[in-house]
């Protein structure tokens, strides 16, 4: 099979290993930097061009997109998908998994677990959105955060309401969020590709710090998740659209409550932290998802 990795970083650890484990596979496998990449839109012919040559004979792609490029990286995938390639993410699932309202909507439509939570833009009803999420402490974040940026605690009524106002004040949409006091500095990354969680572990920060993101300086150790945790996380990649991703949820005396459905997330901790073969997993995935596309699609031309 021919493999294109879009990825902004041909030295980042996901990306070399998925490369490496798919050229021990036999597989002819290309990085491609989408941010450097441009379209030809023109009717019934969709060409991705790179370094003045058009990039096609692909038979997968997989989309590893920054968060700060979601918008023109979901346009590159969205013009892989319109030649008929197989993607491990389609650009409407990178979308909606960036955008935390359009995600919390979908994960509370699948009935999946997730904290209490409430978005908000240009309110002033401060009062009232502390009151409806249960009063401080409370987590309050920007809606477009990422690896644990933009996020604060607030452990007053008054407090919250200060971070609140300087939002306002900014424009910006935020959102604020039950404090699951039990779960406070530690959270649970789940991989899944396909229908399976192929590894686990749980995240602890190393100082009083709320956030459990490996970004933030908090530490990954392999976890035994239950049979409830288990189904949550392929719940909710499942309501999400994504076949493979990272789900991040926390325990709380009500169950496993999703934080996050993650497109392109690490697999660097979970890997060196459990000695699972990660990487190999996802190439398996996609030599037997692309394959029996490709066939389908040839039965029925």
């Amino acid at each position: 099979m021919k493999i294109a990795i879009l990825s902004k970083g041909a030295g980042n650890y996901t990306t070399k290993r998925l490369k490496e484990e798919a050229k021990k596979r036999g597989h002819e496998v290309t990085v491609i930097s989408y941010t450097k990449c441009y379209m030809e839109i023109e009717s019934s012919h969709p060409v991705v061009r790179y370094e003045g040559q058009n990039l096609s004979g692909f038979d997968a792609i997989i989309p590893r997109i920054a968060q700060s490029y979601t918008r023109y990286g979901s346009a590159v995938v969205r013009q892989f998908e319109m030649q008929g390639i197989y993607t491990t993410a389609s650009s409407i699932a990178i979308t909606r998994s960036r955008d935390k309202l359009r995600s919390m909507q979908l994960l509370a439509r699948a009935g999946v677990g997730i904290p209490k939570t409430l978005f908000a833009h240009e309110t002033s009803s401060f009062d009232d959105l502390i009151q409806q999420a249960g009063g401080a402490p409370l987590i309050i974040k920007v809606a477009r955060g990422t690896h644990g940026n933009g996020v604060v605690l607030a452990e007053t009524n008054k407090a919250a309401k200060a971070v609140m106002q300087a939002f306002f004040v900014e424009g910006v949409n935020f959102l604020v969020q039950e404090f699951i006091k039990e779960s406070a500095g530690m959270d649970i990354r789940a991989l899944v590709v396909g229908n399976k969680v192929i590894a686990s572990i749980e995240r602890q920060s190393l100082d009083e710090d709320f956030r459990a993101n490996t970004h933030q300086g908090g530490v990954g150790r392999p976890v035994k998740l239950t049979d409830e945790e288990r189904r949550t996380a392929i719940k909710a990649a499942r309501a999400m659209g994504l076949p493979v991703c990272a789900v991040d949820m926390m325990r709380s005396n009500k169950g496993p409550l999703v934080l996050e459905v993650n497109s392109s997330g690490s697999i660097k901790t979970p890997e060196l932290t459990t000695g699972r073969n990660v990487a190999e997993k996802i190439i398996e995935y996609i030599e037997l998802n692309a394959r029996r596309r490709n066939k389908k699609d040839r039965v029925g031309a």
